[in-house]
This record gives C-alpha cells, sequence and structure tokens, in this order.
C-alpha cells in the first residue's frame, strides 16, 4: 500500500529500487507498426468535467470537515500541488517554463467556477510534449554512448530541488539519468548493444505511454490536486478511478476472473482467479497474450495490441451472464504464434486475494508448545450494495474473520494474532463490527463531524467470536480503520498491540457519486466521484490517532520510512487534538506484566538469527535510502557493487541457514540490481520471485506468536490475575455469541481509507483484474 507523493517519471532510482508504473508496466518499440491508440493533442477539457470540478467545489466549500473557500489562496495550494504530481522531481519543466506557467497560479479557483479549465489542460499538454522531448533525447544519447571515467555524481532524490534554469541545465540533468541508466546495467554485465537495446526500447515505451495520456488522465491530475489540497485523503475520481475503487471496497467484480498486464505492446494473462470463469473454462493460461477483444456470441474483434491496459480492461469487464470473447495466442508460442478464440460468460467473481486468511503457528519453549492462530486481513472491505439487496453471501471483513476464527478455535489454538501490518484501512462500519467479535458490547469509536457534533459507535450485541489471549501487529503502514480497531482493543486492554508507530490517519471519508448532482440526470453523464473528509474519529479514551497513530505496547524497530511515511509528512494534515473520553470500561489489564514480557522479548531476540538478521537488513536499507546522490564513474560504483554484492551474498547465506529451502531461490540471483524495470524480466522470474517472497521467514509474525505466548504462559502461572487479563472472566477459546455480526448498515456508510494521491500514470499500469 502506498500514502505517500510519488514522481510521474522517477527513471532512475540507485540499487535497483524500482521506477515509475510507466516503466514498470510495459516496453513498447516506437519503431513497431502496430495499431495504437493515441490521444489528439492538444487535450481539451469536455462538459462533463467541467461540470464535475463544479460539483466538487461546491462540495468541498460546503460540507468538508475543515472547509475552505476556493479562492486565491487555494489556487496557490492547488498550483504547487499540480507541479509536484506532475514534475515532482523536477525533471521536465525548468525555471523559464514556471515562468511563464506563472500566469496560472491565481487562476485556477476562477477556472473551475466560470467551467473554464483551458489552463490546467494547457499545462497538462506542455508536460505531455516536454517529457517525449525528453525521452527523445535521452534516446539520442544513447548512439554515442557515455564516458564513465568522469567525476560526474547523479542527485536520485530531486524533491527538494529547483527546477533546472534553463535547458542547457535540463539536458546536463538528462545526461547524468541516462548515464546511470547505461551504468546499472553495465555493472549488472550487459554488453553495450544489450544496454543499448534495453534502453532504447525502455524510453520509447515511455513515448507511447505518455502519448496515450487522455484527457481523463489531465482532469483527474488537476482534480487530484484540488482534492488534496484541502486535506491529504481527500480525493477525486475519475470514472475509471470510481469503478476500481469500488470493486477494491467489495472484493468483487463481474467479468472473467483473469489478472491482466501489459508486457511490451501486448496485454498478457498475469494471474487467473480460481472459481471464475477463465479458471474454469481451461482455456486460459498465465502468460498467454490477448490480442482482441469481441462483444456478444459474433460482435466484431477489436485488435488491442498496444492499447493501455485500462482500455483493454473495459472491453473485457461488462454484466454478468454476458459473453465476450477473445483473440488469444497462448504463451508456449510468442507473439508470432497461431491466434485462438476463446468464448466466455462473464460471471460475479469474487477477488480473494485481499479477502481475510488464517493459518496456525506453533510455538514451542521450555519443552511447551502452543498454538496461535494468525489472521492476516489486508483491509476492512465491505460489498454494501450486496448486502442492502439481501445477499446472504455478500463479502464482508467481519464476516470472513467470524468464521476464521471458529476454524482456528475448532484447530485448539490457545491465542490469536490479528495481522494489520499494510492495512491501509477501509470501512468505518466494518472497524466497528469487527471490534465486536472481541469485546462483550460497548463504545469502539467516537465521530466528530464539522459541527462539532461527537457520535459514539459501538457494538451493542452481546457476546464475543474470541475471548482468549489476543494480539494485535501493527506497522507505518497501519492506518485509519486499522487504527480504529486497534485503539479500541488497546483501550479496552482486550490484548496486545505489538509493532512499530501506525500511520496516523484520524479523519473519516464519505464517497459522493457526483452524477447524483447533474442537472439532467438522463443524460446519463459520467462524472466520477469526490472521497471527501466529513468526519474525526477518536479513540474511546478521548486521544485522536490522527498524526500520533497507535503507539504498541511492545515496539519494534522501525525500517526508517517515517520520515517520509505517514500522516506526519502531509504539509496540510489537521493536527491531533482529544475530546472527553466515551463511557467505557477496560476489560482487563496487561500493563503489569509489559515489562516482563519485555524483558522476554528483548532476551529471546538477542539471540534469534533471524531478528539479528533483519535488523542488519534494515540497516542496510536505511543506508541506502538515505544516500541522496551516487557517483557515474565506473571504478568507484563497481567497487560500490562488490561490497553490496558480498553484503547481499552473507544475507543469502543467513537466509538459508535460517529458512531452509524456501531461501534457495535467492541463491539464483547472483546480481544485487540487473539494471532491469519490472516487465523487463521474464514474467516467469517475477511470478517465481513472487512465490518465493510468500514463503520467506516472517520474524515479525513469528516473534508476535511468541510475545502471545509468553502472555499466556503468565497468565496461567498466576491464575488470581487471569480474570484481570481475560475479559468477564471468560476462559481462553471460549464460543461465543456471533450477534455482533450481524447488524443492519446505517446509510450513509462513511468510508475511512488513507488514500494514495495519484500522479498521471503514462497508460499501462499495475496489474488488472477483470
Amino acid at each position: 500500500m502506498t500514502f505517500r507523493f510519488r514522481p510521474l517519471l522517477a527513471l532512475v532510482i540507485a540499487f535497483g529500487v524500482t521506477t515509475t508504473a510507466a516503466f514498470a508496466q510495459s516496453a513498447a518499440d516506437m519503431g513497431a507498426s502496430k495499431p495504437r491508440k493515441v490521444s489528439e493533442l492538444p487535450l481539451q477539457p469536455d462538459a462533463d468535467e467541467a461540470n464535475a470540478a463544479l460539483i466538487s467545489a461546491h462540495l468541498l466549500t460546503r460540507f468538508h470537515y475543515d472547509a475552505q473557500p476556493l479562492d486565491d489562496a487555494m489556487s496557490a495550494k492547488i498550483y504547487k500541488l499540480y507541479f509536484k504530481l506532475l514534475d515532482g522531481e523536477k525533471v521536465f519543466f525548468t525555471q523559464e517554463d514556471m515562468a511563464k506557467f506563472a500566469k496560472y497560479k491565481d487562476q485556477f479557483d476562477n477556472a473551475i467556477w466560470n467551467k473554464d479549465l483551458a489552463g490546467p489542460f494547457d499545462i497538462f499538454n506542455q508536460y505531455i510534449l516536454r517529457a517525449i522531448d525528453r525521452m527523445t533525447y535521452a534516446r539520442g544519447l544513447l548512439k554515442q554512448g557515455f564516458d564513465f571515467n568522469t567525476n560526474d555524481s547523479y542527485v536520485i532524490d530531486r524533491k527538494k530541488a529547483d527546477w533546472p534554469k534553463d535547458k542547457a541545465e535540463l539536458d546536463d540533468l538528462w545526461r547524468k539519468r541516462t548515464m546511470n541508466d547505461w551504468l546499472r546495467l553495465k555493472l549488472a554485465g550487459k554488453s553495450d548493444d544489450d544496454i543499448r537495446k534495453t534502453l532504447d526500447k525502455r524510453y520509447a515505451n515511455y513515448i507511447d505511454r505518455v502519448k496515450q495520456l487522455d484527457g481523463q488522465d489531465a482532469f483527474q491530475t488537476f482534480m487530484t490536486a484540488y482534492a488534496n489540497s484541502t486535506d491529504p485523503h481527500t480525493d477525486y475520481m475519475g470514472p475509471r478511478a470510481a469503478e476500481n475503487f469500488d470493486i477494491s471496497m467489495k472484493l468483487s467484480l463481474e467479468g472473467i476472473g483473469a489478472v491482466l498486464q501489459q508486457r511490451d505492446d501486448y496485454t498478457v494473462i498475469r494471474e487467473l482467479v480460481p472459481g471464475g470463469p477463465a479458471t474454469k473454462s481451461g482455456k486460459l493460461h498465465v502468460g498467454d497474450y490477448v490480442m482482441g477483444v469481441g462483444q456478444g456470441e459474433s460482435g466484431p474483434v477489436q485488435d488491442v495490441v498496444g492499447w493501455r491496459i485500462d482500455d483493454v480492461v473495459n472491453l473485457i469487464r461488462g454484466k454478468k451472464d454476458t459473453t465476450v470473447r477473445l483473440e488469444i495466442v497462448p504463451a508456449d508460442q510468442g507473439t508470432d504464434g497461431k491466434h485462438e478464440m476463446i468464448t466466455l460468460v462473464r460471471k460475479k467473481v469474487t477477488i480473494e486475494e485481499q479477502a481475510a486468511k488464517k493459518k496456525v503457528v506453533e510455538v514451542t519453549d521450555n519443552g511447551v508448545t502452543r498454538k496461535i492462530g494468525v489472521i492476516e486481513l489486508p483491509m476492512f472491505y465491505s460489498d454494501f450494495g450486496a448486502r442492502s439487496e439481501g445477499d446472504k453471501n455478500f463479502k464482508s471483513a467481519t464476516r470472513d474473520v467470524a468464521k476464521l476464527l471458529g476454524e482456528l478455535k475448532a484447530e485448539g489454538v490457545q491465542g490469536v494474532v490479528i495481522d494489520l501490518r499494510n492495512n491501509g484501512g477501509g470501512s468505518l462500519y466494518e472497524a466497528n463490527e469487527l471490534t465486536g467479535l472481541f469485546i462483550d458490547k460497548g463504545p469502539v469509536v467516537q465521530v466528530r463531524d464539522a459541527r462539532g457534533q461527537v457520535q459514539v459507535q459501538g457494538d451493542d450485541d452481546p457476546g464475543m467470536a474470541w475471548s482468549g489471549p489476543l494480539a494485535v501487529l501493527v506497522n507505518r503502514g497501519t492506518a485509519s480503520a486499522s487504527e480504529i480497531f486497534s485503539a479500541a482493543i488497546q483501550d479496552y486492554g482486550r490484548g496486545l498491540v505489538i509493532g512499530t508507530q501506525t500511520f496516523g490517519k484520524g479523519t473519516v471519508q464519505t464517497l459522493i457519486d457526483l452524477n447524483r448532482f447533474a442537472a439532467d440526470p438522463d443524460a446519463k453523464p459520467n462524472f466520477g466521484a469526490l472521497k471527501m473528509t466529513v468526519q474525526e474519529f477518536f479513540r474511546i479514551n478521548g486521544g485522536s490517532t490522527q498524526l500520533r497513530g497507535v503507539t504498541p505496547d511492545i515496539q519494534y524497530p522501525s525500517n526508517g520510512d517515517d520520515k517520509d511515511f505517514g500522516e506526519s509528512t502531509y504539509d496540510n494534515a489537521l493536527q491531533w487534538t482529544q475530546i472527553a473520553p466515551a463511557d467505557y470500561k477496560p476489560v482487563a489489564d496487561m500493563k503489569a506484566y509489559l515489562p516482563q514480557l519485555q524483558q522476554l522479548h528483548d532476551a529471546r531476540v538477542a539471540k534469534s538469527p533471524a531478528w539479528q538478521l533483519m535488523l542488519d537488513e534494515l540497516t542496510q536499507y536505511k543506508k541506502l535510502a538515505d544516500r541522496t546522490s551516487i557517483s557515474l564513474n565506473y571504478d568507484q560504483r563497481e567497487a560500490e557493487r562488490k561490497q553490496l554484492d558480498a553484503m547481499q551474498a552473507e544475507f543469502r547465506a543467513r537466509h538459508k541457514a535460517i529458512d531452509g529451502n524456501t531461501a534457495a531461490a535467492l541463491e539464483d540471483q547472483s546480481q544485487l540490481d540487473d539494471g532491469l524495470n519490472p516487465n523487463e524480466r521474464s514474467l516467469k522470474t517475477e511470478l517465481k520471485e513472487q512465490e518465493e517472497a510468500k514463503k520467506a521467514a516472517d520474524p515479525q509474525l513469528q516473534e508476535t506468536a511468541h510475545v502471545l505466548y509468553d502472555a499466556i504462559g503468565l497468565i496461567n502461572a498466576n491464575p488470581k490475575l487471569a480474570a484481570e487479563v481475560l475479559p468477564y472472566g471468560g476462559k481462553q477459546g471460549e464460543t461465543a455469541s456471533l450477534a455482533s455480526t450481524n447488524g443492519q448498515v446505517s446509510l450513509p456508510t462513511p468510508m475511512v481509507e488513507p488514500g494514495a494521491s495519484q500522479a498521471p500514470k503514462p497508460a499501462a499500469s499495475s496489474s488488472s483484474t477483470k
């Protein structure tokens, strides 16, 4: 999950850190004479976009939690953020360009109120031209090669740098960027001819993707700048983004059940969703190329070679029980293989990858073994539409977790860990309901609206799905609804919170369909949606999670990302505050045990090879992340490379000693940095690495299970205190009513979602499910 701003183009980052979505998702050759969907310049706003902007402004200036006028001051904020989204690394525009754009600085408010978006679109059009120009310049540099015997260095983080003074300075910047790309491949052992071919293809691909940017991309970027200028978590969602957000919340869609990805000019099958039409057909396989898409039994087949992935997605998705035909080439035949036609009937497909999952971890100490159940919850999802329609099988995080808890109890676990690492939030309703699985009844969260009115939400139904020992594992990516749940568990003393400081998002958003405000709904407008901050939530103890997040009871070492990742990194984040506590009574208190648990934890990790390896890798990660520039001298980089390779080899050896066969695949990765971007490697290699990563040891999860093991031991050793630690005097693993999972939705349902601010992405984005 990514919360921080990411530059549209971060072509060259040292030591194999990946580049932008444009480069990551394709590798097209501009010389290929294949059909493409290329946008016509200049891009122009349409009436729907102008109306959507105006409606959004009325909503934001009247109903936002911290409503601010759309005036010259706000225009200046939008202007600054718009260029941050377009050129955050300051590699496209010069100071001379910015001087010309300065006339727009106080005009964006007028552009929205007057429904005249020519200014924002002018800037976006100039961005497209400049991006193409820069890539064309980089391609030209490849013909002559580079001298790596100089003392040149390249600044790898330009977010705080000035724009280059003029074209000459910009050219020098791009010379160094291209040199670094070349040097990375050279250090990986590539020949000059291979390097030239790889980079030319990479840069040509970027030009392709930039040329496919359209008016919706321009409008999405501008409106994101406006929405994010009000607060970090208010977002405008164009029609494409709104549909994908809906899918992510309900974990289902209507389509064929295949994850597609852009590779070269082609759309390929990356994964097949279990139980979906594509899987059941037995005719589609991972790696197959999608050459064309036809609608119905006999509709014309549209050639999709060279298309942006979201356009292909739009053709393949559709209403359930309708027919779609795919013209494919099997993976083993290559792109020149024989074409085959496959007919599929679309169905409702559930995306299980993001659903709650369970496993059992066995922990042994001093001859005593205990089973610890682990439930991993990637997000707080809920299909409110299916629920309101009476679908008994509607998707819900709470329902899924309740079912998994029942299964874990049947397996005889003695404690449960809820793993919320990198869970960025989701439904506020689900956070409340999920907490109800672990408390008898009582308040869970307090919510304050823009008028200052506070409502207490909680669990009114008695009974628990799990009343035994509990731990919640968190990290910096734990945000929003996850913080509500973690804070409530902590405030009730219901369980231990373990990990690193959480994100610190304490605001509530609601999703507004802008089409509802159309003057003529029969015209079927396509205005998109506005995810707007309307409330702030507070812990039941009265404190806010805003900025401060949740502080774990047992803290693990941070990876150092807190300096540029988390609520505190946003310039316009709301400040921390507090209100009166809710009427609640803690049901247990582990504070008396924390010193002993901390002592046991410290002693154990000091002797743990896996934990020490994790610390060493974190140290190296921080060292690399803190570098602001790198040398472009071959000898110096080669020396650095050898040091890093040796360290990486040591890490691999230690992983193998700890993980056994699960780390065997790491031996094949002899190079620390192969110089390639994602999608320039084979799909088979990518998928293999993905699977091996899932098998790798997880020292933080293992240690969390051991901390909970210790807590159970302390409880058992002191029966007199057990009633103070286990809620309501309940026994470990006691069966309880699930009535709390059967409540009704109270509409409108606010959504709690961190919401990344997205830069405009050259057309091919990450893999997408159909």
